[in-house]
């Protein structure tokens, strides 16, 4: 692929990506062309690897509605199950010929003589009449910020990029980081570690992880009577759907969560020192709830210690903390989240202005209409874009709902020969200052935290604050009267250009 042009250009191959290139195939859109910088569908699930990895959401939520699995083991799906299930439906919906892998956005720019996008990748340049992004915010791994952390002579990696090659039998391991990564790896490590320190910045709310294995008479029912395994993924949707409130409008109502956050505290830790450091002293809700039976247990086992104290420095063979103490280190996991209120992928996209998308956020912070589009950026859509994330449940729900507004855009388009929509600035103004407004009075704003929700200006620009079925309500279809709708302009000769063309 040296030159190309196609008439949509979807970035990344995890569950946005495919699934915008199925439902764009499914209405028509055969000139789809796919680009992914790993070597295979799947994103985050192919990319988290360390042990123990598995979704916090029940695997029949944590799927397309429109492909059924009734084969999962677990009412939680491991790591490995899920890369599989993106695989089969991305085989068995026949778009994998429109996906090109190993290759990697270097620049997008908008080009408004020829209203095409020209995206140049390591595998050549694409023009194209859209670009839709589903790169996603749990792809770019935050390093942490330590000095001396250079000079580490042992084994280092993120949680987002295990090395398999290292041998943790035996070795004294250190894990930074006590998130959604960290509360699955803890436990795994700690079977074969000699020693392990887990290094805490500040303590989660941690419910019980409620998993069992899926019967096989359980199989066969969801595999021959599919109504049944609809309904049982809609009851999980209104239970996840119940958190809402509690987040959303009034903390209290949360209590029964907190409730039982602290009988699961109470049931793994029996030292009441432990036991008050693994505390939180904030709402829950206020960071993301975590799910685990297995980690308060672990941090009560000898060989296994909690470190509160903050990290001053690491050395060639020890992480230093701030009462002077040298912990000494043969492997350090950093377990420390990803970039979210600072995608990457936005410093390579520049719109219509000459201006990146992080450019243009460097002010206010990430904002989109419908956290989709983006004033100043035609037909540029973010799937999984500012202002989506959630808190209680599955994000597939949010993709399918974002997949079916672009889908929708794109009909629209092609019904009144639109060659490009753009948000008008009032609209997409007016969307962020309701949904700022709404989140004011959410426990991610009052409930005493300081969370990878908030950006460097203490905005929350990455949760949607209102139920998703407001959400997927709002995205039902094109609202063309907010856009800026362009004509065609007059052709122009340009030069000849394998494959498809726009």
């Amino acid at each position: 692929m040296t030159e190309r042009a196609v008439d949509h250009l979807v970035v990344g191959a995890g569950f946005a990506g495919l699934c915008a290139a199925i439902k764009l195939a499914e209405a028509g859109e055969d000139d789809v062309l796919v680009v992914e910088r790993g070597p295979d569908v799947g994103g985050t699930w192919r990319d988290n690897t360390y042990p123990g990895a598995a979704c916090d959401v029940p695997s029949q939520l944590y799927s397309f509605s429109f492909a059924p699995n009734p084969d999962w083991s677990m009412s939680f799906s491991p790591q490995p199950e899920i890369q599989a299930y993106l695989q089969r439906v991305a085989r068995e919906s026949g778009v994998l010929d429109r996906f090109v892998f190993d290759t990697a956005v270097e620049d997008a720019r908008w080009d408004d003589e020829t209203q095409r996008w020209v995206v140049r990748t390591s595998a050549g340049t694409i023009r194209s009449r859209t670009l839709i992004s589903g790169s996603g915010g749990l792809s770019e791994p935050r390093l942490p910020d330590i000095d001396g952390i250079d000079s580490f002579a042992g084994e280092l990696f993120h949680s987002a990029r295990w090395d398999h090659d290292v041998d943790l039998a035996g070795k004294r391991v250190a894990v930074v980081g006590t998130g959604a990564s960290a509360v699955q790896i803890v436990p795994e490590v700690a079977q074969v570690a000699s020693h392990l320190d887990v290094f805490q910045r500040t303590p989660a709310w941690v419910i019980p992880r409620n998993d069992r294995p899926y019967t096989g008479l359980e199989k066969r029912l969801f595999q021959r009577i599919p109504l049944l395994q609809r309904l049982y993924r809609t009851a999980i949707y209104w239970g996840r759907e119940s958190y809402v409130p509690g987040f959303t409008v009034e903390p209290r109502l949360a209590r029964p969560a907190r409730l039982l956050a602290q009988a699961n505290l109470r049931r793994g830790v029996s030292d009441p020192e432990l036991r008050e450091r693994l505390t939180p002293d904030f709402e829950i809700g206020c960071k993301r709830i975590l799910i685990s039976n297995t980690y308060y247990p672990t941090l009560a086992r000898d060989h296994v210690d909690l470190v509160t104290e903050p990290i001053t420095k690491v050395t060639a063979d020890a992480v230093v903390t701030a009462d002077g103490v040298e912990h000494p280190v043969d492997v350090l996991v950093v377990a420390t989240g990803f970039h979210t209120t600072d995608q990457p992928f936005a410093h390579h996209v520049t719109g219509r202005e000459g201006r990146t998308l992080a450019e243009t956020w460097a002010a206010g912070g990430q904002a989109a209409y419908k956290g989709t589009t983006v004033h100043g950026f035609p037909n540029y859509f973010s799937i999984v874009g500012p202002n989506t994330g959630l808190g209680h449940s599955s994000m597939v729900f949010v993709i399918e709902s974002q997949v079916a507004y672009v889908v929708d855009a794109v009909r629209t388009m092609r019904r009144h020969d639109y060659a490009t929509v753009e948000p008008r600035l009032d609209a997409q103004q007016a969307w962020n200052d309701d949904l700022h407004r709404r989140m004011r009075r959410t426990v991610w704003s009052t409930g005493g935290c300081s969370s990878w929700y908030l950006d460097e200006h203490g905005r929350n620009t990455t949760l949607w604050p209102r139920a998703t079925f407001t959400f997927r309500r709002l995205l039902s279809r094109f609202d063309a009267t907010a856009y800026e709708l362009g004509a065609p302009r007059p052709t122009t000769a340009r030069p000849s250009t394998t494959g498809s063309t726009a």
